[in-house]
């Protein structure tokens, strides 16, 4: 094992990153934090805090949203799948452009969530099926959210240290967490939405250079051609086909990715939706989620892109990282392969590079970070602490409450990244802990808006049938014995929501209501 470090060590030593390198990472992460000390005045209530006074243009928009969405966490799983599936991963990005557009040009969801004048989702809940819904689809939310974002400090401090140089063991790893998460809290904490949406415009300016330099660089350094034929060589058909039996897909992943990085992560997933409903009208929301399309393709494009170059590079000219991230007969892999593309690109980008690239993608790190600790804790104070006060929370006492929940959750990722062992990859670990929230919120949505006969029983019922996905993830299947792909756990707690809202809603249908709704029966 300790040659194995020291192997490790000598490895990721390698990296170009040097003092200068550093200085611009410094320099943006202090600018970060002065943005969030100068917004601090202009939080005067919830509706600022959370939903930046529902001020947000639609260039502002799309910009935002593209930065949170293009999370460090994202570059990563996204990384990951291209390094193991190749061309194949790329279906993720079509699916992700072609239902973004679709929702954008049709209005599918946010437009008319977005005439309900809510801040968060289960505030829908309530104006749709009652107080007891908003409750327990505040709780699902929240133990979904919480969940799922419980790898991305590690996930996105195993870049920090894969670019660096630093050592994957021992201490380098906890202390950028540490470091990371305790500059995410301060700014959050200080200016809520409205630091963040500042924030992420500039993270969109940074990271689009950043990204279109190494992207350039690495097609220069590894050669055009041989990237496809080192792909079609080592993987065969299974690297550029996603349906390919011998790939690491298959047609039950496909269809499980177009719902999920297709409509669940542009219309469905609080975060994104939390731009929609900070828009100013409803037909804003229209031009961002059309426009958007293409951020939210090239998101999930580019980092499979540089997981397939790190897989050409480590196979072709880096034999040390090879041994390291390849199982050797009976022998595992050594080092974890999410490791592998930031290993990569510290090899071969320049001095200077580095610096802006590691600066872009510690500002994806943080905007993602801010927004989702921003979502989850006024979700806890909004719609679970606030409802059961009857309403009866000051604006001061509901500021501070969110406040708090941004502390403790962040001390929950920190932790949750330091012990929980899954064998899951990171993107398939997001997708069954997401679906805890979504596949319930997906049916409450969809048929809340569409379908006049969804009654809050069924609107109950479905949620709870939500809690089927965590069967997806590893450490329980391990525990109880099973072997089921996540994607089959996920669409079949998907059916089972639906089915539980319909036959809820026909034999425990509300009563009638004297004044009319918003919504339009199919």
């Amino acid at each position: 094992m300790q040659n194995n470090d020291i192997l490790i060590a000598e490895a990721l030593s390698q990296s170009r990153f040097s003092a200068l390198d550093w200085v611009i990472v410094a320099a943006y992460i202090l600018f970060s934090f002065v943005i969030g000390w100068m917004m601090k005045k202009y939080i005067h209530s919830m509706d600022d805090y959370i939903g930046a006074g529902r001020a947000v243009g639609t260039r502002l928009g799309i910009a935002t949203m593209t930065g949170t969405e293009m999370g460090l966490i994202t570059v990563m799983y996204n990384a990951q799948n291209g390094y193991t599936g190749g061309f194949a991963s790329f279906h993720i990005a079509l699916a992700a452009a072609l239902v973004t557009l679709l929702v954008g040009l049709t209005g599918f969801i946010v437009y008319r969530l977005r005439e309900f004048n809510v801040l968060t989702i289960p505030e829908y809940y309530e104006k749709r099926f009652g107080p007891r819904v908003r409750i327990i689809g505040g709780i699902m939310l929240t133990l979904g959210g919480v969940l799922n974002m419980g790898l991305f400090l590690k996930v996105g401090s195993m870049f920090i240290v894969g670019i660096t140089g630093m050592s994957a063991t021992g201490w380098a790893l906890p202390l950028v967490m540490t470091i990371l998460l305790a500059l995410v809290l301060a700014y959050t904490v200080m200016g809520g939405m409205i630091s963040v949406i500042i924030t992420d415009y500039v993270q969109f300016v940074v990271l689009s250079f950043g990204v279109l330099v190494a992207t350039g660089i690495a097609i220069w350094s590894l050669g055009w051609t041989d990237i496809f034929s080192v792909v079609q060589e080592k993987m065969g058909e299974g690297g550029f086909n996603p349906l390919a039996n011998e790939g690491a897909f298959g047609p039950e992943y496909v269809i499980w990715t177009f719902f999920t990085a297709g409509l669940v992560s542009c219309a469905i997933w609080p975060t994104a939706v939390a731009r929609a409903l900070a828009m100013e009208s409803p037909k804003s929301v229209q031009r961002q989620y059309t426009w958007s399309s293409v951020s939210f393709m090239m998101r999930f494009l580019i980092p499979s892109f540089w997981g397939i170059c790190a897989f050409v590079f480590v196979t072709t000219q880096a034999p040390d990282l090879y041994e390291l991230l390849t199982p050797q007969g009976d022998n595992p892999q050594v080092l974890e392969n999410l490791y592998a593309m930031p290993a990569v690109l510290g090899r071969i980008l320049p001095i200077g590079v580095l610096g802006i690239l590691t600066a872009a993608m510690i500002a994806a790190f943080m905007s993602t970070h801010d927004s989702y600790l921003l979502c989850w804790s006024s979700v806890i104070t909004q719609d679970i602490i606030a409802p059961l006060k009857k309403g009866k929370m000051s604006t001061k006492s509901r500021i501070f409450c969110t406040r708090a929940f941004i502390i403790l959750i962040g001390g929950y990722i920190w932790f949750w990244g330091i012990f929980y062992k899954g064998d899951e990859k990171i993107w398939d670990y997001m997708q069954v802990t997401g679906a805890i929230y979504f596949s319930g919120a997906f049916s409450l949505l969809v048929c809340g808006l569409y379908w006049k006969k969804a009654s809050s029983t069924g609107a109950a019922i479905s949620l709870f049938c939500g809690l089927g996905a965590i069967l997806g993830l590893s450490q329980v299947q391990k525990a109880l014995g099973l072997n089921i792909p996540p994607e089959r756990v996920g669409l079949g707690v998907i059916a089972l929501t639906v089915i539980g809202m319909v036959v809820g809603s026909l034999f425990f249908p509300d009563k009638p209501k004297t004044e009319s709704t918003t919504t339009t029966e199919i």
